[in-house]
Parts: C-alpha cells; sequence; structure tokens
C-alpha cells in the first residue's frame, strides 16, 4: 500500500532526488526543510533549481527541524520519515559549533520529543547517518589485529606524517570499515551525527517504531551545489577547473575516501525505508572502494577533458581523516543495495551536468579563511 513520507531536509541535494523516487513509487511525500541560503540562496522559489525540481512531486513546508510546530505540521499523515536535516561540513563545524549542535541534535530531539508524547502515524524512521562516526576508522596491524587508530595529531602532520599510527602497533593498513567498528568521531560534525543515530536508535523502538539507521559514505552526482564549500572536492574542484584556477591538494593526495554516486544512494534508501528486513538495522552505504584525492584530480581532468596546474601543498585540515572505505556487506546481504555506478562512470555524468550550469562564485577561498584565522587550516 502507498505511505506518506516525510522527508526533513528534503529540499536539498539527496532528499529532493528521494521525493521523486518515492513518488514515482505511487508515494505520497511531504518535505520539511529550512531553505538555507548557503544552498538554496536568498531567494529560493527563484534560486534554487532544487526546490523548483519538487513542483508536483511533493508538498514542501518552509521550516525548521528545530521547531516543534513546524514538525506538527509536516508529520501530520506521515508513516515514514527520512531525517535528512541536518548542517553538513566537517570543517564548519569546528567553529560554527552551536549552529551545528543545535539543528542535528536538538532538532532529532524534537522530532523525537514529537513522536513520543503526541499522537501520530508513523511506523518507519530512517536517520541519514554519516561515515564521519568512524573518526580514522578500521586498520589492521602487522600481526592481523584489526584496530582503530586514534586520531592524527597536529605536529606529526605538521612534520609531513600524515598515516595513522597506534604505538605498539608497527605499521598500520587500511580496511574497509564495517557497521561495528568502534565510534570515535574526528569533528563536531561527525559528534552530531553520532548523537542523532544514537538517539534515533534508542528512542524509536520504545515508542513503536521501527529505526533504520543509514551511514552514507561521499555522497556526489548531479545536483550537488557548485557554490557551497561544504559540499565536497568534487564541486569545488570542478568550479576551480571552469575558473583555470590552480588546485591546491591537501597532505600528500593520497589521503582516500569511499565516494558513491547520489542514484545509488537514494536507491539504498528506498530500499532502508520499505524492506521490512531493514527495522533496526543499521548500514554502510558506499562503493566499497577507496579513491585518493590524486585520483579524483585525474578523473575530473579526463571528464573535462582539460587540466589546470595542481600543487601538493602539505596543507591539512585538524579534524579531517587519513582513509575511509566502507564495508558494504550488510547493505548487500539485507537490502539487496548494490552499487551500479563506478567511480568514472559517476564523475562523467557529473561533469556532463556541471558543464550545463553557470559557474558560480566561489565561495572555496573564504572558507578556507575562516578555518585559517581559527588554527584548524594548517
Amino acid at each position: 500500500m502507498p505511505d506518506h513520507v516525510l522527508i526533513t531536509g528534503g529540499a536539498g541535494f539527496i532528499g529532493t532526488r528521494l521525493a521523486r523516487r518515492f513518488a514515482a513509487a505511487g508515494h505520497s511525500v511531504t518535505v520539511l526543510d529550512a531553505l538555507i541560503p548557503q544552498v538554496h540562496g536568498d531567494d529560493p522559489a527563484t534560486t534554487s533549481p532544487l526546490l523548483r525540481s519538487l513542483d508536483g512531486v511533493a508538498t514542501v513546508i518552509h521550516g525548521t527541524v528545530t521547531s516543534k510546530d513546524d514538525l506538527r505540521s509536516a508529520l501530520s499523515g506521515a508513516s515514514i520519515v527520512i531525517h535528512l536535516a541536518a548542517e553538513t561540513g566537517t570543517g564548519q563545524s569546528m567553529y560554527e559549533i552551536d549552529r551545528y549542535t543545535e539543528t542535528n541534535v536538538g532538532g532529532t530531539a524534537k522530532l523525537l520529543d514529537v513522536l513520543a508524547n503526541e499522537a501520530n502515524d508513523v511506523t518507519r524512521l530512517l536517520i541519514a547517518s554519516s561515515r564521519s562516526i568512524y573518526g580514522e576508522g578500521a586498520y589492521r596491524a602487522e600481526d592481523g589485529t584489526i584496530v582503530f587508530p586514534p586520531h592524527r595529531s597536529d605536529a606529526a602532520m605538521a612534520a609531513g606524517d600524515f598515516d595513522v599510527h597506534l604505538d605498539g602497533f608497527g605499521k598500520l593498513e587500511m580496511v574497509p570499515t564495517d557497521e561495528q567498528a568502534a565510534l570515535h568521531p574526528s569533528s563536531v560534525y561527525g559528534i552530531t551525527k553520532q548523537m542523532q543515530e544514537a538517539l534515533i536508535m534508542t528512542v524509536a523502538p520504545t515508542i513503536g517504531i521501527e529505526p533504520v539507521s543509514l551511514r552514507y559514505q561521499n555522497v556526489y552526482g548531479p545536483g550537488q551545489s557548485l557554490k557551497n564549500p561544504y559540499t565536497g572536492i568534487l564541486s569545488i574542484f570542478s568550479t576551480l577547473v571552469r575558473q583555470g584556477k590552480d588546485i591546491n591538494i591537501f597532505e600528500d593526495g593520497q589521503e582516500s575516501r569511499d565516494f558513491v554516486y547520489i542514484d545509488d544512494v537514494v536507491e539504498a534508501t528506498f530500499l532502508g525505508a520499505t524492506r521490512p528486513g531493514a527495522a533496526g538495522g543499521v548500514f554502510n552505504i558506499g562503493s566499497g572502494v577507496a579513491t585518493t584525492v590524486n585520483d579524483v584530480v585525474a578523473a575530473l581532468f579526463a571528464a573535462f577533458g582539460t587540466e589546470v596546474p595542481t600543487r601538493i601543498s602539505g596543507n591539512y585540515r585538524l579534524g579531517d581523516i587519513r582513509h575511509n572505505v566502507a564495508d558494504t556487506r550488510r547493505a548487500r546481504d539485507t537490502l539487496g543495495f548494490e552499487p551500479a555506478v563506478d567511480f568514472r562512470e559517476g564523475v562523467a555524468r557529473f561533469v556532463e551536468w556541471v558543464l550545463t550550469e553557470p559557474v558560480e562564485a566561489d565561495g572555496y577561498q573564504r572558507s578556507l579563511d575562516e578555518m585559517a584565522e581559527r588554527k584548524l587550516l594548517k
């Protein structure tokens, strides 16, 4: 039977595509979104293609998860809630601490408070969690032991040592991180995502709602903001290429992430929200492949058919991790999720879309200056 689906933060990059996926499957969709200028511009009705893409797809409520009144309005009739609403950006979270905590933790607490204390029809609540809650993730020591190293030190990185270390275990090799790994986030953003997940996975079962947590890896693809400097390196580097500006590659360029294409994330989320077997589960959603920053630059240059000068600078940001790649076996076995788009194909699709968009004003340098002023960028 069709469900009524509420997507908080549903006017964003992931939410708009997810809304269309649910609508195409015959479900009715409500979106609650604060439509912040950093994502949607100063006049969203005219400056936000994401918002316009919801015309005829979803009922849009301009509101915030930090308001119980807005939540009550949005929850009316909903049977499935997809909780995407969050302030994002690891670097920015380290100095906009109150805003990140109020929205991510406080908004989640308000959502649960309304669900726990007021009549509603919600049967499943899915939280968009994050790979950031793992911190450095899993590594294999020389003796075969799987360990979870602490955050890298400022002193070591200043000396050009960007690898992770754990006293007494010798050289460490990064391995895929599964859902049983230790949780030790290295940023305020990661802490707030861990809190969101913990609140929902703890409270929801006590009030008769099935919780599901999806730990997204690095999501990318067409529709990703090209003007928000906190959305990720694919958008940032693409803008620099189109402007003909140099690319500053932090650390040694060998740091890696698990990039997962937007369509794959949407399908995984749809499965997590609708598959009976997902109830109560925590799932990594990624490609299962580690891609270095140097690989990202090479893929972008190939897709654009042009290059700009690059510089491996040795700069680094406090709070960044060295490597991350997801173990995705649980999502495959329980949800039936298999990523369909590999990185090269995904980048080609992304660049094809980028070339149809205007060249945006670059706020990236401003974001770096803000971090440097606070001694978070070295």
